[in-house]
């Protein structure tokens, strides 16, 4: 039993951000840059897999700045394998997953995992296309929104969420690809020792010929939320404090 685990990387939305030149993505030059909190239960669900039945656990990236260090980070989790899929080849404007999804299955082909483990979301996929995407390009069934995997002979029993706390149990056929909510168990802690040993090992290159697709969605302009005036100071004792926060929120219909 293979699973191939697609990590991405993505900005760090919580540090002060600034955006390029046309306004047209966030400007990543001096922005920290991390693994995709999905692609990071995505991968938790493989090694615990892994530790359940044996399972081979190969963990890939589009190469990017930092994924050198992701993928060794997966590896110190308890990845068997990492490779890098470089892009030097490629000339993309956009890394959207209908442009990247022609790459990352030619990969899959040259893996040829059982089972394709995907964060369902991404920054940069917010609507969850990857793993459509994916089993539309290899003919594989795929389901999203995944908080349990539980695999059986030649098939894999999938929980999918769905709103109002329902779910349901659905059954594919190997192989699959998954879109992983949440794993069964928060991703485990990377003691700092074990990151070390690794920064020698050379993450062995995935050279793979796609075509990207083309991307038909185009970018539109964004924009940095305005913050100033959102705030209303409010000045005297205790009593009068409490008395003009109760006022405000009898006045915005919350008492």
């Amino acid at each position: 039993m293979k699973i191939t685990v697609i990590l991405r990387l993505e900005p760090v939305l919580t540090e002060e951000l600034e955006l390029t030149n046309d306004a047209r993505d966030v400007d990543r030059e001096w922005i920290g840059l991390d693994m995709n909190q999905f692609d990071d239960q995505a991968l938790e669900q493989a090694i615990l897999i892994k530790e359940q039945t044996g399972a081979e656990v190969v963990a890939i990236a589009i190469e990017d700045e930092g994924t050198d260090r992701m993928l060794k980070t997966a590896l110190a989790r308890g990845a068997d394998t990492a490779r890098l899929i470089p892009m030097d080849e490629y000339d993309v404007e956009s890394r959207s997953s209908r442009a990247m999804a022609p790459i990352y299955a030619m990969a899959i082909r040259e893996l040829e995992p059982d089972m394709v483990l995907v964060g369902v979301l991404s920054n940069a996929d917010i609507y969850g296309e990857l793993a459509p995407y994916l089993a539309a390009h290899l003919g594989w069934p795929q389901a999203s929104a995944i908080s349990q995997v539980t695999l059986g002979t030649g098939q894999v029993t999938l929980r999918q969420e769905y709103a109002g706390g329902r779910s349901a149990r659905l059954a594919l056929q190997l192989p699959a690809i998954a879109g992983l909510q949440t794993a069964a168990q928060p991703p485990r802690y990377v003691a700092g020792s074990k990151l070390r040993d690794l920064l020698k090992v050379q993450i062995p290159e995935l050279n793979i010929e796609a075509v990207p697709g083309a991307d038909l969605a185009e970018a539109t302009t964004l924009a940095l939320p305005d913050m100033s005036g959102a705030a209303e100071m409010i000045d005297g004792d205790a009593q009068e404090i409490a008395n003009a926060i109760h006022a405000l929120l009898e006045e915005k219909g919350f008492v």
